[in-house]
């Protein structure tokens, strides 16, 4: 494979040449394993092991992720995608809006309102030995998602809380081969393929004025990440107008 192969490279962003994600790499042995593994492990890492939260842009760089520790759509798929080449995996970036409605009840409701109403969003497609994979179901890791799941329990579909999914109880999330998702059903926008996540956020930025963009950075996203943590222990908060289903409802009415 050629070594300029653009959805192979290194970019600004996807910067796996940096030391944390070289030692990453060498310490957990990827490169030895079959592509099929190389992909799992390496989603499997980003899934769980990078926690939902919300960093402070989309377009920060991989290594930044990293040390984050956590990351929402597009900066774990950044991550994801700077793995992926790391370990010589062809991918790519495709690119959405989603409506934010799928974020309410982690977007606390007093700012709500002043969210726009589709948020930029993507997804990572991946070269597999079989054909190209559409993988999103990173995006939540398993703890987080078990919370859901623990309180809509009779509930087949969700458009909240950082999922859209029809299929709740058991959405397609684990890597075996094919596709992922975990935000599928809120998307509202498609602006296609970008060979690495610089081309997309050169032309999709999200709509922030520059005091929004400021209080999202500086209070907002830990406020966001404050109840992600709460919801991750179960304590899932109520949005206006939906009963929670069990009985998290009493406890998670009064959470902020």
């Amino acid at each position: 494979m050629s070594a300029d192969d653009p959805l192979l490279a290194a970019t600004p962003i996807l910067n796996f040449n940096h030391p944390s994600i070289a030692q990453l790499i060498e310490d957990r042995g990827w490169k030895a394993l079959s592509q099929h593994d190389r992909i799992g492990a390496v989603y499997d890492f980003v899934r769980n092991e990078i926690a939902f939260g919300y960093n402070r842009a989309d377009d920060i760089p991989a290594a930044d992720v990293l040390d984050d520790g956590f990351g929402q759509c597009n900066t774990k798929g950044t991550l994801h995608m700077a793995l992926l080449r790391a370990v010589g995996v062809r991918c790519r970036l495709h690119g959405f809006t989603i409506h934010k409605e799928l974020q309410r009840g982690v977007v606390p409701e007093l700012v709500y309102p002043l969210a726009p109403n589709e948020i930029v969003h993507s997804w990572v497609e991946v070269e597999t030995e079989t054909g190209w994979a559409n993988l999103e179901g990173f995006i939540l890791d398993a703890e987080f998602l078990l919370a859901l799941q623990s309180t809509f329990t009779d509930s087949p579909s969700l458009c909240g809380y950082g999922a859209g999914t029809d299929c709740l109880q058991a959405p397609p999330v684990e890597w075996t081969g094919g596709d992922t998702y975990i935000q599928e059903t809120g998307i509202v926008q498609d602006f296609g393929t970008f060979d690495a996540p610089d081309d997309f956020y050169a032309h999709h930025q999200q709509s922030f004025s520059f005091v929004k963009g400021l209080l999202y950075r500086h209070i907002i996203r830990h406020w966001m990440n404050a109840r992600v943590r709460r919801i991750r222990s179960g304590n899932v908060p109520q949005i206006p107008g939906r009963a929670l289903p069990n009985h998290n409802h009493e406890e998670s009415r009064h959470a902020s």
